[in-house]
């Protein structure tokens, strides 16, 4: 049973960066692909970006690219997204989730850490 616990939200001013941390355990993280997803008040949960479980490949959602940055450290049984140049609209809950391998089912997810953006 794997459990995933994200740190690193706050409130930031337009413009800021923050770093996101997701931290494993278990026994399958570095075996695993990991994604961040996030979902703002009244929409659906979106897709932000995604790793592989070498690290050697990565995905953004459009809007993310060149702003946002995926990392893992498997000796640590971490992710990290690390997010710069933070719009308002980047405002959401942020989840981390685990799947076997890009492209499979999402076996388990974070409990969310809150990203807000001030104007």
């Amino acid at each position: 049973q794997e459990q995933l616990v994200e740190s690193g939200g706050g409130l930031v001013q337009a413009g800021g960066s923050l770093r996101l941390s997701c931290v494993a355990s278990g026994g399958a993280f570095s075996i695993s692909a990991m994604s961040w997803f996030r979902q703002a008040p009244g929409k659906e949960r979106e897709f932000v970006a995604e790793i592989d479980s070498s690290g050697s490949t990565s995905y953004y959602e459009d809007s993310v690219k060149g702003r946002f940055t995926i990392s893992r450290d498997n000796a640590k049984n971490a992710v990290y997204l690390q997010m710069s140049s933070l719009k308002p609209e980047d405002t959401a809950v942020y989840y981390c989730a685990m799947r076997r391998f890009i492209g499979g089912q999402y076996g388990y997810w974070g409990q969310g850490t809150q990203v807000t953006v001030s104007s």
